[in-house]
């Protein structure tokens, strides 16, 4: 039993922490009245710990080829950062606070109470206007509790769990809100289970407790609990990169627009929580201030992100490069954007068939290490009354051969198995620079190289792009095909894509080559063999 916060104490409370979330997640999006009666508690709290877990197992993946452990300090600060690029919602927001101030006490080698403590300030600094009876209460008396219990991480972790469910059984004597509707704050809920998994996770043992005391009415009666009388019209969340300076004249504007305004974060990056009225005066507000990214903006009369009338069929599709993010959106797809190292979590594939809008969605992942995540967005989004196909592309031209044979017209399942065979009849192929000496299974290769990976794993060891390719349209092509496409990225010339089509014509007449620029991706080339 660990007797120190160390970095697998922090992995396996994430982990337990998102598991737990998932199990809870829909009664907590049940008792959801305050701020606003929208159901999505919950959810935001478990799309909010799922990207944290996603950064904090990258911290452990970075570790695997050595001999070496992260420190904890990396770990949990991976793991505030990681919800702090992922918050959703209020709850979410605040959550991803409370790590940051966690991150920081234990970052200097403070003591689980210490850190508890700078975790609840923190958090209540950022809500420009504190609420008793919410998740703030609920992490200051945590704090409170944990700093009188004994000195073992075990006692201090029960002790703070058991003064945050003490704290939230009395959430509704706090705001009139919750008392009207017989439940305990949602926010504060998912806090509480937080805290759990953190006992089980230093404990061995998941904490024992009684039913709260508040029994919760049926959905559709909260559902019409009124909250803020004539409250604001649209929630937007938005990332922002800027000083402190312009951050603290941010908020003040905000201020004056809406409520609910929190502002998280630091070092230069801030998640922007704030229900409006205007909600371009808020997106404009933050691009006076620095650069906003990731914008999202729901109105609460719907529930649903703010986009055009509803359509039958849309396709959403994960894209490696601003090129082909343009190009599949003039074909009509809804698109999103995977950055080099940051794969976009289920949150952001929910919120782009949410945009899309649609009554049918079919969703291209284009990643086989996306699997997972876009089976657990298309289940969160057949919840919320949307049919969803998810075809397992694995590979970005696959997509393309997908989007190129869908037709909106037909009917969704013929839809769906043309689109399905499409991609399945696209060998894949790609091209990445060795950063290390390894063991491929082509053979040793050195820091520098240029791999030829078809369909995954390395088949061709080279020593530049144009040559490397060739060799694997050499290799592909022997097995015949019609159509090659090629999708470079911004570094490589124009040269090697003419070079790349004269091998292809000279040496297969019967062969066409379409060629795409997919500007910043993290492989400088992509191949299609159809």
């Amino acid at each position: 039993m660990p007797q120190t916060l160390d970095a697998a104490a922090v992995r396996a409370w994430c982990s337990l922490a998102l598991e737990a979330l998932g199990r809870e997640r829909e009664e907590i999006d049940a008792i959801n009245v305050y701020p606003v009666a929208d159901g999505d508690t919950g959810t935001n709290l478990y799309l909010t710990v799922e990207s944290a877990a996603q950064a904090v197992e990258a911290v452990f993946a970075a570790h695997e080829t050595g001999s070496s452990t992260p420190a904890p300090a990396d770990v949990i600060r991976a793991m505030a950062h990681g919800a702090l690029i992922g918050a959703r919602g209020n709850s979410g927001t605040i959550l991803a606070q409370l790590l940051r101030g966690m991150a920081e006490q234990i970052g200097d080698g403070d003591h689980l109470a210490g850190a508890l403590r700078r975790a609840a300030g923190l958090a209540r600094e950022a809500v420009a206007h504190p609420v008793e009876g919410t998740i703030l209460s609920v992490a200051g008396a945590a704090a409170d509790a944990a700093e009188s219990a004994p000195g073992s991480l075990a006692d201090t972790a029960r002790a703070s769990y058991a003064g945050a469910r003490t704290a939230l059984d009395a959430t509704p004597g706090q705001l009139a809100v919750l008392d009207r509707a017989g439940v305990v704050d949602a926010g504060g809920r998912g806090l509480l289970v937080v805290l759990g998994a953190l006992v089980e996770a230093v404990s061995g043992e998941a904490p024992v407790a009684p039913p709260l005391a508040h029994v919760r009415r049926e959905p559709a009666a909260l559902a019409a609990e009124p909250c803020a009388d004539g409250g604001p019209a649209f929630e937007v969340i938005y990332l922002l990169e800027a000083d402190d300076a312009a951050v603290a004249r941010l908020r003040t504007r905000l201020d004056g627009f809406g409520d609910s305004l929190v502002v998280v974060g630091g070092d230069g990056l801030w998640n922007v929580h704030v229900h409006v009225d205007d909600a371009g005066a808020a997106v404009e507000a933050g691009v006076e201030a620095g650069r906003p990214y990731r914008i999202r903006i729901t109105h609460f009369d719907s529930g649903a992100a703010v986009t055009r009338e509803q359509v039958q069929r849309a396709v959403v599709v994960v894209v490696p490069g601003e090129g082909l993010a343009g190009l599949c959106a003039e074909a009509g797809a809804t698109t999103v954007l995977a950055r080099p190292g940051e794969p976009p979590a289920s949150g952001e594939l929910v919120e782009a068939i949410r945009r899309a809008h649609a009554r049918e969605v079919v969703l291209l992942p284009n990643s086989a290490e996306l699997r997972h995540t876009a089976a657990a967005a298309a289940e969160q989004a057949r919840t919320e009354g949307v049919r969803v196909a998810l075809i397992p592309t694995r590979a970005a031209v696959q997509g393309i051969a997908a989007l190129a044979v869908h037709e909106p017209d037909r009917r969704f399942d013929e839809d769906v198995v043309a689109m399905t065979a499409a991609a399945g009849a696209t060998r894949y192929a790609e091209l990445a620079v060795a950063e290390r000496q390894s063991w491929t299974s082509a053979g040793v290769c050195q820091a520098g190289d240029v791999l030829g990976l078809i369909d995954g794993d390395v088949a061709v060891i080279g020593t530049d792009v144009a040559r490397t390719a060739e060799t694997v349209l050499n290799r592909m092509l022997a097995a015949g095909g019609e159509l090659v496409t090629l999708v470079l990225g911004e570094d490589v010339p124009d040269e090697v894509a003419e070079r790349l089509e004269s091998y292809v014509r000279d040496g297969h007449l019967a062969v066409d080559t379409m060629v795409y620029r997919g500007g910043h991706q993290s492989t400088p080339l992509l191949i299609g063999v159809e």
